[in-house]
């Protein structure tokens, strides 16, 4: 869901991407981008959906042979490790049930006894599984290691509490259509100096290809040229949603997804239901994530519920048999929650399941009536 002043944006008029408004329009967005990351480190905007700029990303870090240390704990950690794998690497994988969360001391554990790894790479928020990885813990300890660090972020970032710098984090990965509630086809990625000498020195650092990242960093950040023609209209409907949320504050923004996670936690809890993470403390503020009983399959609830009461829900993309009520973006604001909520309880309560629907709605409605 995109607000109406970022579609307003996305419908602005489509300028030569030379024009010199739109060139000083992308070097805004990009030093906006950066304030978002919290990053000193320079930032590439890569048209297309953010998977292309994690494949680029990857591709570039990896020379065959290297050691990596490939963190899983959901379908999308799971993903980055065969990618790893094609490209060459050797890769030690830290893998945990796809309702838990990966132990930094674990990751020490391994960099320790594992000398050479030479990169650690990680889903900070596996929106499938509704859960975190501690970044804030493993940015510092991979450096400790000597490994560089390759982080997707795509999820997270303008909804959950991320310092690029502060962290220590190389490369990171977002998407404009998550948290930030933009386009869907364009990703930014803030590379870090230590990172940029990996690339350059990566003989499989893909070059005159839409995934190379070496070709946004000399033909655009030092020469001024765009690699390919960039999508206009998907710029402009970045700097309009980073704007928002750099009015609002980013503080202000965590904040506000945090109470929708809070009450739609309270709301599957009251309601009877199970939640996917195994705790709280490991639970994502930009989605939640709820079990399914064994007789009930996500594709028959999701079709029910859309179209029965008109409210599109998500599964599990094969983290398990479970439902995700999304709060990213606008939807993490308002009645956003309330209806997804109601939409489940009672979606399910028609096929069979016991549901306490008023509960729940009642128990977040308290916390949300409780924020101040």
């Amino acid at each position: 869901m995109a607000t109406h002043r970022t579609l307003a944006a996305l419908g602005q008029p489509i300028l030569y991407h030379y024009d010199p408004l739109f060139l000083e329009t992308f070097r805004r967005t990009q030093e906006k981008a950066a304030r978002v990351f919290k990053t000193k480190n320079d930032i590439v905007l890569m048209q297309g959906e953010a998977i292309v700029a994690l494949e680029g990303a990857a591709r570039s870090m990896t020379t065959p042979g290297m050691k990596v240390l490939n963190l899983v704990q959901g379908v999308f950690g799971k993903g980055m490790g065969y990618w790893l794998t094609s490209f060459g690497a050797e890769v030690f994988e830290l893998e945990v049930a796809y309702n838990e969360a990966v132990d930094p001391a674990a990751v020490e554990d391994i960099l320790s006894k594992n000398p050479g790894i030479e990169l650690v790479a990680l889903v900070h928020s596996e929106t499938p599984s509704g859960t975190i990885t501690d970044c804030k813990a493993i940015g510092p300890i991979a450096k400790k290691y000597g490994a560089l660090t390759l982080i997707d972020a795509v999820s997270s970032i303008g909804g959950l509490e991320f310092e690029t710098d502060e962290w220590q984090l190389d490369v990171v990965v977002t998407g404009a259509q998550k948290c930030l509630g933009g386009p869907p086809g364009i990703g930014m990625v803030s590379v870090s100096p230590a990172a940029w000498e990996r690339m350059e020195s990566n003989p499989a650092s893909p070059r005159a290809s839409y995934v190379s990242l070496l070709d946004w960093r000399e033909k655009w950040l030092k020469g001024g040229v765009f690699p390919y023609t960039p999508s206009v209209s998907d710029v402009h409907g970045l700097e309009s949603v980073l704007d928002q949320v750099l009015e609002e504050g980013l503080d202000n923004a965590i904040d506000r997804h945090t109470l929708a996670a809070e009450a739609t936690r309270a709301g599957v809890k009251a309601m009877g239901l199970e939640l996917w993470a195994a705790n709280s403390e490991i639970a994502a503020n930009c989605v939640t994530s709820v079990r399914l009983p064994d007789n009930l399959d996500h594709v028959e609830v999701r079709a029910h519920v859309r179209e029965k009461y008109g409210v599109m829900l998500s599964s599990g993309q094969g983290a398990g048999n479970l439902m995700r009520l999304a709060h990213m973006g606008p939807t993490s604001s308002g009645m956003y929650p309330i209806v997804g909520l109601a939409a489940l309880g009672r979606g399910l309560k028609d096929l069979g399941m016991e549901v306490s629907v008023g509960a729940g709605i009642d128990a977040a409605m308290e916390v949300l009536a409780a924020a101040e």
